[in-house]
């Protein structure tokens, strides 16, 4: 089946199996950084955004993206263009350690703070729930996320 979607706001269309995961897509086919984590949607670290929403795009079916707006990693930063206010947060913040979750959480903090400018910790907290980071903990994760929202009255 064909499937037609915007990624990182370039248009996209591919030749897809029925149960094509997204990850797939936009890993192989798209050619993005999303990181392959535990391949069954509890890690977090495969994290995009379809419509603004994160989703665990090793269940996600790439069929479901037809017509939407897609997200990845590469979305939040060029590469020669200062880092994302989270970015900076986490980095600040040492929240990075290995560097395997970072883009997942990235993506769903940056989903949680385009929505909402102040949330409190135990909404970031809620957020987070899908993205596990084994090196720090969500301490310093959380407390970027927070940095974030004292630094600046836009949203990110």
């Amino acid at each position: 089946m064909k499937c037609s979607f915007t990624l990182n706001g370039r248009a996209v269309e591919a030749e897809i199996d029925g149960l094509t995961p997204l990850l797939r897509l936009v890993r192989d086919h798209a050619g993005t950084g999303t990181k392959l984590g535990c391949g069954e949607g509890r890690c977090g670290a495969c994290t995009v955004l379809v419509d603004g929403e994160p989703v665990a795009s090793c269940l996600y079916p790439a069929a479901n993206v037809e017509g939407r707006q897609v997200r990845s990693i590469e979305s939040i930063a060029a590469p020669d263009a200062p880092l994302s206010p989270v970015q900076d947060a986490l980095l600040d913040g040492g929240a990075v350690q290995c560097g395997a979750c970072i883009p997942g959480v990235v993506m769903t903090l940056t989903a949680l703070l385009e929505k909402e400018n102040r949330p409190s910790e135990e909404r970031v907290r809620t957020e987070l729930v899908g993205n596990i980071c084994r090196c720090t903990g969500y301490h310093k994760i959380v407390e970027s996320a927070l940095a974030v929202t004292t630094a600046s009255e836009e949203p990110v």
